[in-house]
């Protein structure tokens, strides 16, 4: 009997049944599965492949059209899955598969689906080629698609693409790889570091460290991480407190810490540390380095002792200097006596009645000549030994070089018109003056122009010049026609006895004089220098520090009125005798004497003059500078005190020596008072009406400064 359709619209008995209800039931549910059925099949978000038992495609969803970009029609009953997947995944997948499985798998299909024909689970990774030939990762799940009979009917591949997945998981090993190039860089940092390295925590437990800190303890990497920091030194409670040290302040240097290793070796390390936090700023704990110092250490204490012992004999040296300094100036003038009668009883003999015979005059004149020569030799060695013993005094002031030059070209000309040398100095058209010792500067002088008269050639040229070289140094030159000097001659002047090849010359000379000339000249904070041309001549030059004219103390504003005597009208003028070699000084105390009515000035250049002066004259008062030429102002008071027509006179000394060694020193040799340059006028009145009162009574009741 044909089967008879029911109209949904015409009322059915039989539904009215339990068992249409039941029917009506299945037949919903058979359309909901169908509909989730066809949902998944055409499903765009993963590719549905179906095959038949030999492989070939008979389903191609939506989602594998999508992915690979085939049409349904261009695979079904065509090609199988191996076909649209990459050869040499599937080949590696069929070695695989017969390694683990132990049976020989076939390259193909039957490597996509051989597990799922043994009933076992199976999901892999792999490569799709799309119908362009561009490839794509997927998850691919396979089953086997079974008949009632539990026969295999076909199989279903269900793949997802992973290209996503790929995406991150590529780029979390690309991450991956830097953290561990980091790791291996920072590791290889500390690793490759010369000192000792760990960090702790805030506790001072050991959390890591490097090779270096094994070596120095002695001890694994094992052994030392979580051990405390404090236990690998020999004094732990100076080590847990460089700890304690380093979390207070942030950072420690240079703390200074004795490891000892397991086998008792002992190390002097320097401990150099800072905190070290993480990406919160919360405190992670210390990281330290310690390097080793023991050698350092020992270095220090070498050159320690080797210091005591360089000052020890820098000491040894000096007193010896001193020493052969002392010898030689005690030797000078040692020498002077015996050398002062030699002289004097040839000079006798030669002028004598009646005169000496040609062969005896012969005699004395080497006599003379030799005698002369070695007094020169025995006053540059005592300058030579004073300098360099320090015992030697200067009086730097204002000094005029127009007049210093004059005075030096009265004492050369004689010698130049003798040697037939023509001279020439310079003619000033203002002031020039130097901040220098007068005498010194006559010193240096005379012996650079008596070098170069000495040493030109026959008739000769020696010219002298004074410039400003800048504008606080003024130069003196002094410039000769003689033979000149190489470059290695130059190099050697200066150096003390070294004539420079001229001891087989006719010309006599010691080799000194340009040392102490040089010595004197730095002394005097200046500096001297030579040029020279071989065939031409040579130019030595000396500079000294320019000064203005010498002046009133530039805090006096004293007027230079006329100071009214103490003594009554008619009483007898009182004498002051000034011993003086700077003409500056000399002219300047006239204008001040000049405004005594009561007083009158005698002069004198230098102590051997003042003495006689002082002596035929008996001055009430005597003003004595220091640095005098020939004997000196202590010397020449020294003479004055023993002689008893003159030991009765106050002296006064003036001087620009004004250091309180100076001043104590001239107190104690004796002088009334000390009187420092530059003048201050109310102080040099109220010291000389001190002496002229004391000179008067012989009663010093003034209470005052002793320096004034």
């Amino acid at each position: 009997m044909p089967e008879t359709l029911h109209d949904p619209a015409i009322p059915n008995p039989a539904a009215d049944t339990a068992e249409g209800i039941t029917e009506v039931r299945r037949q919903e549910a058979l359309l909901k599965t169908g509909a989730l059925q066809n949902a998944i099949f055409n499903s765009a978000n993963f590719s549905s492949i179906a095959t038949d038992a030999n492989g070939v495609i008979q389903i191609f969803n939506v989602g594998a059209e999508r992915m690979l970009g085939y049409a349904a029609a261009d695979v079904m009953n065509k090609i199988t899955p191996a076909d649209i997947s990459d050869p040499q995944e599937v080949i590696a997948r069929a070695k695989a598969l017969s390694v683990e499985l132990g049976t020989t798998i076939t390259p193909g299909f039957e490597a996509l689906v051989f597990k799922a024909s043994r009933g076992i689970e199976d999901i892999y990774e792999l490569t799709y080629i799309r119908k362009d030939g561009s490839r794509f990762p997927a998850i691919v799940s396979v089953t086997a698609l079974r008949d009632a009979q539990g026969g295999i009917i076909g199989y279903l591949l269900i793949g997802t693409e992973n290209s996503a997945r790929k995406h991150v998981e590529a780029e979390q090993k690309l991450l991956d790889q830097r953290l561990r190039d980091q790791q291996f860089y920072t590791r290889s940092l500390i690793e490759s570091n010369i000192d000792a390295i760990m960090t702790t925590d805030p506790s001072g437990i050991i959390t890591d460290l490097n090779k270096q800190m094994e070596a120095l303890t002695g001890c694994t990497r094992d052994e030392l991480i979580g051990a405390p920091f404090k236990n690998y030194f020999t004094d732990p409670q100076r080590a847990e407190a460089a700890i304690k040290l380093v979390l207070n302040n942030k950072k420690v240097t240079d703390y200074e810490l004795t490891a000892r290793a397991r086998d008792g070796k002992e190390t002097v390390v320097s401990y150099n540390a800072t905190t070290f936090y993480d990406r919160d700023r919360r405190l992670q704990g210390v990281f330290a380095a310690a390097r080793d110092v023991t050698e350092r250490k020992r270095l220090d204490q070498v050159l320690q002792e080797k210091n005591v012992e360089l000052e020890s004999a820098r000491s040894v040296a000096e007193k010896a200097n001193l020493a052969k300094s002392d010898f030689l100036s005690s030797m000078s003038h040692e020498l002077r006596s015996p050398l002062n009668a030699i002289l004097g009883f040839a000079q006798l003999m030669d002028s004598g009645s009646p005169l000496p015979t040609p062969a005896q005059k012969a005699s004395i004149d080497q006599i003379l000549q030799a005698g002369w020569y070695l007094l020169e030799l025995i006053n540059e060695v005592l300058d030579l030994a004073l300098v360099e013993s320090g015992k030697l005094s200067l009086s730097l002031e204002p000094m005029s070089l127009p007049e210093v030059l004059h005075d030096c070209q009265a004492m050369i000309e004689p010698q130049a018109q003798k040697s037939g040398i023509r001279i020439r100095f310079p003619e000033f058209d203002g002031p020039y003056f130097v901040e220098a010792d007068r005498t010194r500067v006559k010193q240096v002088l005379i012996n650079l122009l008596s070098n170069a008269i000495k040493y030109n050639r026959t008739r000769g040229t020696v010219e002298v010049t004074c410039s400003a070289n800048t504008a606080e140094r003024i130069r003196i030159s002094v410039q000769d026609t003689g033979e000149g000097l190489s470059q290695e001659k130059l190099a050697q002047l200066f150096q003390p006895f070294n004539r420079l090849g001229q001891e087989a010359g006719a010309e006599e000379g010691t080799g000194i004089g340009l040392v102490v000339s040089k010595r004197l000249v730095e002394l005097m904070g200046g500096a001297i220098g030579a040029e020279s041309t071989v065939g031409v001549g040579s130019v030595f030059w000396i500079e000294l520090n320019s000064t203005a004219a010498l002046q009133l103390d530039a805090g006096t504003h004293e007027a230079l009125a006329p100071i009214q005597p103490r003594a009554q009208h008619g009483a007898a003028l009182r004498t002051l005798l000034y011993v003086e070699d700077n003409r500056a000084n000399m002219l300047l105390v006239q204008q001040l004497i000049a405004r005594r009515p009561d007083m009158r000035l005698l002069s004198a250049g230098d102590g051997t003059h003042g003495i006689a002066l002082a002596r035929i004259h008996q001055p009430d008062v005597i003003l004595m500078d220091i640095n005098l030429p020939g004997i000196s102002g202590t010397q020449a008071l020294k003479i004055l005190r023993e002689d008893p027509v003159t030991a009765h006179i106050p002296v006064l000394a003036i001087s620009a020596n004004a250091m309180p060694r100076d001043i104590q020193k001239g107190l104690e040799a004796g002088f009334f008072r000390y009187i420092t340059k530059p003048i201050k006028v109310s102080e040099f009145m109220a010291a000389l009406d001190m002496a002229l009162a004391f000179a008067e009574t012989g009663v010093d009741g003034a209470v005052v400064p002793q320096s004034l």
